[in-house]
């Protein structure tokens, strides 16, 4: 059977796997981005089921920790896109905010928070921030 010519280096397997997500930027919209993420992993586990259960786990953990922070810190709205990769799952958060995020100091003892930005980038195999006129864009590459 003939296939019509590929104009981009996508194979045919990642296709079907990428959706994005849009939230009004409320607190609620935290529980929302992980449900949407829940989804996004249910459909991809179907024909691609995760290499190590930690795998889910980690990618629901980061989409949860990037909504916070969107939540908390760039008020508005936010974008969520998963997008199945070769080897893993790419989560870009989009926000409001064009500052780029800075890791705090964490104290466990005292509570406070801290610990967000620090999970995401030991969790993740690759993170970068592209700032734009009208926020900023989070990407979290992480194994599948």
């Amino acid at each position: 059977m003939a296939t019509e010519p590929r104009w981009d280096d996508t194979p045919p397997s990642e296709e079907r796997y990428e959706r994005t997500f849009s939230f009004p930027g409320e607190l609620r919209n935290v529980t929302g981005a992980r449900l949407a993420a829940e989804e996004f992993l249910r459909a991809l586990s179907r024909q691609a089921p995760p290499g190590a259960q930690e795998y889910w786990d980690d990618i629901l953990l980061v989409v949860t920790e990037l909504a916070a922070n969107a939540i908390q810190y760039a008020p508005g709205p936010f974008d969520l896109r998963m997008r199945r990769t070769f080897d893993g799952v790419h989560v870009t958060m989009r926000d409001t905010n064009p500052a780029r995020p800075e890791p705090r100091p964490f104290h466990p003892r005292t509570g406070g928070g801290g610990i967000g930005w620090h999970l995401v980038h030991t969790l993740c195999s690759q993170v970068s921030v592209v700032v734009h006129d009208t926020g900023k864009d989070i990407h979290a590459f992480l194994p599948w």
